[in-house]
């Protein structure tokens, strides 16, 4: 396995680990009709405009965001993981690095693809000079919350509601973590 920057020919695996990921992960946290409905098609679709707009050092369209990049974990061509990140989209979080979002397939989980992904994306947000980032947990989500406690993230206390992938009224706890200590 390796861990790259996308490219648009990813964009079909992203969309597959986005799925699966999402129909597993969320089971009985997102309404299951919201969790039936998402398509690897139309995320295909997204995805592949996000990666190259993200290449041109452009938004996705209709957002008004930083720049984010993407990488995926590439094991003989397959995508069994990515992640996003870069600055802070929230207001208040300017000089932040953020990580925006982080998938393994389900058949990938604990096999160190998410571990590989988290730790390339924060030595990423260090050398683009960020020394603190955060990221948001779904409310409930008690393995993404152990995962991201093993590799040094924290619960705050912050809190927010966010809409995604045609759920509404989500709520999100914010884990912070300082990257400037080495250990990315």
């Amino acid at each position: 396995m390796i861990i790259r920057p996308a490219v648009p020919h990813d964009a079909r695996g992203v969309a597959e680990v986005h799925v699966a990921s999402w129909r597993a992960a969320y089971a009985g946290l997102i309404d299951q009709a919201v969790l039936d409905a998402q398509s690897v098609d139309g995320r295909q679709e997204m995805w592949a405009s996000w990666i190259v707009r993200s290449e041109a050092g452009l938004p996705p369209i209709g957002y008004d965001v930083p720049v984010h990049r993407m990488l995926v974990a590439d094991d003989d061509g397959v995508i069994t993981g990515w992640a996003t990140f870069g600055p802070g989209r929230d207001e208040g979080t300017s000089g932040l690095g953020e990580l925006a979002g982080l998938y393994a397939h389900p058949a990938a989980w604990s096999t160190g693809v998410g571990h590989a992904l988290v730790t390339r994306a924060a030595e990423s947000l260090v050398e683009d000079g960020f020394d603190e980032a955060f990221l948001w947990v779904l409310h409930g989500n008690q393995r993404a919350s152990r995962f991201y406690e093993r590799h040094g993230w924290i619960a705050d206390g912050t809190e927010k509601t966010a809409d995604a992938g045609g759920a509404k009224d989500l709520r999100e706890l914010r884990h912070t973590r300082r990257l400037s200590d080495g250990s990315a």
